[in-house]
């Protein structure tokens, strides 16, 4: 497991578009499509990475809490399938209903998502306002596996409370940790 930081995008940069594999539902599915009246939550996350089995049930609690105030959450895998198979589409449906997902979790099969965005790593976070403009990227919270520090999701929730309230999203933003993207 190796510890890669996120690149931490410029702050104001449009959110690219994309049309993706939800692995859900089977249907191709867009950012257009997809994005929150208030805001949209784009994650780089994949099946087997320690640091995101260790706030996956925080991911799920966040947008469900704030699903219902016009914002909507986007779980992207970028994992290379053919040499990690776990991070593969079937492995994603079952993953998804295993935590209860109230997103969708599309597959990047080309990376070029993952390029698009400067992902790094696995969770790699990222809130756009609601005219797809970055407002934050980095971590979830300062919890990490095995650190002991509880899950709360705050770096992600405050900033999230500050778009709602429209206020500036504090400062400073902290880099997310976790596994490399797997690159093909």
């Amino acid at each position: 497991m190796s510890l890669t930081p996120s690149t931490m995008l410029p702050l104001g940069t449009k959110a690219p578009d994309f049309t993706l594999l939800d692995t859900v539902s089977s249907q191709m599915r867009s950012l257009n499509e997809l994005k929150g009246s208030k805001g949209t939550v784009v994650m780089f996350i994949c099946n087997h990475c320690p640091f995101v089995l260790h706030i996956n049930k925080e991911l799920v609690r966040v947008a469900n809490d704030y699903r219902v105030t016009g914002f909507h959450f986007i779980a992207i895998s970028s994992n290379d399938a053919v040499n990690y198979p776990q991070d593969g589409p079937e492995f994603m449906r079952q993953n998804a209903g295993d935590h209860d997902y109230p997103f969708p979790y599309l597959y990047d099969a080309t990376q070029e998502v993952a390029k698009a965005y400067d992902a790094a790593c696995t969770p790699d976070l990222y809130l756009f306002d609601a005219s797809l403009q970055l407002v934050y990227r980095g971590q979830l919270d300062d919890s990490r596996p095995g650190n002991g520090i509880p899950l709360t999701g705050r770096s992600l929730r405050e900033s999230m409370d500050a778009l709602l309230g429209n206020k500036q999203v504090p400062a400073p933003q902290k880099p997310s940790i976790g596994c490399n993207i797997k690159w093909k």
